[in-house]
């Protein structure tokens, strides 16, 4: 193995942040698509926890958290564009707390309340997902295009694909929501090359 190996899901919103990543800092991978019925043994030998994102470097060496790829991603080429160094503020590390915890929580719920058995009702899990981080993100994006500021940073694609995976549950109900700056915000990483690229579905 020459490459890192990314043990990757394209839907997933974990899985696809770090593919941002990766790509964004021109760090040459190989992809492995994984099915989640199918789990590859190689990659439960690696990482027993059976979750992607999992890089596997050429060392041997493993991470298991999308986060930690995100960042080793960047320091390969020193953030030469503050990617991650613009993520660290205070700000939008809060940013990312929330959505990989309680914004996260009530997503599932509200995307798959069959699977919950404590979950309370799909509108409830809706409306604190909305207060938790869609309605406090409005500020901030309604001052500055990105999380970064002028330009993104890897709290933007941090977050973003979580954002996009809430949308995509009701998006009638979305666009409904009185939240002009983030839909403003989803839809141009909707529509960015970077998105486009890392859904591509690695080559057979």
């Amino acid at each position: 193995m020459t490459l890192p190996l990314l043990y990757t899901y394209r839907r997933c919103p974990f899985a696809m942040r770090a593919r941002m990543a990766l790509l964004q800092a021109v760090v040459a991978f190989q992809a492995h698509e994984v099915s989640l019925r199918d789990k590859p043994p190689a990659m439960l030998a690696l990482s027993p926890k059976g979750t992607v994102p999992v890089l596997v470097m050429p060392s041997g060496a493993v991470l298991e958290q999308s986060l930690d790829i995100m960042r080793w991603a960047f320091e390969q080429t020193g953030d030469a564009d503050h990617w991650w160094a613009s993520a660290q503020t205070a700000k939008n590390m809060a940013w990312q707390q929330a959505c990989d915890g309680p914004f996260k929580h009530h997503l599932d719920r509200y995307k798959y309340p069959q699977r919950f058995a404590d979950a309370m009702t799909r509108e409830h899990h809706f409306q604190q997902a909305v207060a938790v981080l869609l309605g406090p993100l409005e500020q901030p994006l309604h001052t500055q295009p990105q999380l970064g500021g002028v330009s993104p940073c890897a709290a933007d694609i941090g977050i973003f694909p979580f954002v996009r995976q809430f949308a995509a549950v009701d998006p009638e109900r979305f666009k409904a929501l009185p939240l002009p700056a983030v839909k403003a915000w989803l839809a141009g990483w909707l529509e960015s090359g970077l998105f486009a690229e890392a859904m591509r579905k690695p080559a057979l």
